[in-house]
């Protein structure tokens, strides 16, 4: 018996090299790179395929040679974001078992909105919130500043300085810039000030369902809030390494954080991840103000696979990104009744993540 097979499916490129947000959509390729390579060196029959506005490669490459599992890395046509989830639907309308969440969550992290209300209904602490349909703005009756977002997008794309406001004038120009650049609606969430975490939470493979773990976080260092500058992770802060944003927003791990708050933290991140449907993977990013109180900023079922957030958790775990890679494969060919030969897949060591 041949050892499974597995397509590594993507999401290419479609905007040009000088968009200004082509930064988030172009690192895909090294995501892929170095799934493809760990796959590989494990044994799977491992092939790859991009796709964008045109669905029908991914159809004829299902029909003509259907692999045992899909590796799903599409994050979605950077014109067309809604596509993610559509990628995921299909794969499952057509009963071919893949690696990260199942569509419904990949819908409901896309729609922040949606988010906020399934988070808030079931008693994860987030921020306080307007949502914005459409002009004029309502009154916000907490305090300031607040922070406004656009509802569909991801990647901070649309988060910019100037999404801090502090005063009624100010967020009502944010909000009606923010509906004419990325359309309505906007989410106007109050800033919390304080540390910032992102947590990735994993299913380790062979866990019973319902034990998400709460891998080590790790903080986004900013410089403390300046004048005509906000402690936020922007989009310049997150993809542009020659800004000053981004030399103010270093990574940080390990973080000081004591155990009895990273057990609070912990709590928090797992039961997001479970409101919100995730599976396998998924970050949580997380604010905690001055009197030590976590507010959950987004839940994420799709994050850069290749973040050093999530290499250095599984590290500090005693895994490794290699591991995380075939025991995701695993899992799905788990999920499609898929038995896996015993001895044909064995785990690289330091391809990529190293020794």
């Amino acid at each position: 018996m041949t050892a499974p097979s597995v397509l590594v499916l993507y999401n290419e490129p479609v905007l040009p090299l000088d968009h200004p947000d082509a930064n988030s959509e172009h690192d895909i390729y090294d995501t892929v790179t170095d799934a493809f390579k760990v796959l590989t060196a494990a044994g799977f029959v491992t092939t790859k395929l991009g796709i964008n506005r045109d669905p029908q490669p991914l159809l004829d490459a299902l029909r003509r040679d259907r692999p045992d599992a899909v590796f799903n890395l599409f994050e979605g046509i950077a014109t067309q974001t809604s596509t993610e989830v559509s990628a995921a639907a299909l794969l499952e309308w057509l009963n071919v078992p893949f690696t990260g969440c199942p569509a419904a969550a990949l819908a409901l992290g896309r729609d922040k909105v949606r988010t906020k209300y399934i988070l808030a209904a079931s008693g994860v602490p987030t921020p306080a919130y307007l949502i914005v349909d459409a002009l004029p703005v309502p009154r916000w009756d907490h305090d300031w500043p607040a922070i406004v977002k656009p509802a569909y997008q991801d990647a901070s794309v649309g988060i910019e300085q100037s999404s801090v406001v502090t005063s009624q004038v100010q967020l009502e120009t944010q909000v009606a810039h923010t509906i004419a650049t990325y359309g309505p609606p906007v989410i106007v969430e109050r800033y919390i000030k304080g540390r910032e975490f992102h947590v990735n939470v994993i299913e380790p493979f062979g866990a019973t369902v319902g034990e998400p773990v709460a891998l080590a976080p790790t903080e986004i260092a900013f410089r403390k809030d300046e004048p005509g500058r906000w402690a936020v992770y922007t989009f310049t802060a997150k993809w542009h390494e020659q800004s000053d944003e981004y030399k103010a927003a270093p990574l940080k791990f390990p973080v000081d954080l004591p155990a009895a708050n990273f057990a609070r933290l912990a709590q928090i991140v797992q039961r997001s991840f479970r409101v919100v449907g995730c599976r396998d993977y998924a970050r949580v990013d997380v604010r905690m103000d001055a009197s030590g109180a976590f507010h959950v900023l987004e839940v994420n079922p799709n994050p850069y696979l290749n973040s050093i957030t999530l290499v250095d958790g599984l590290k500090a775990r005693g895994s490794s990104y290699e591991r995380f890679v075939v025991e995701l494969t695993l899992a799905a060919l788990a999920r499609g009744g898929v038995a896996v030969p015993a001895g044909a897949i064995t785990v690289p060591v330091g391809l990529i993540s190293g020794s």
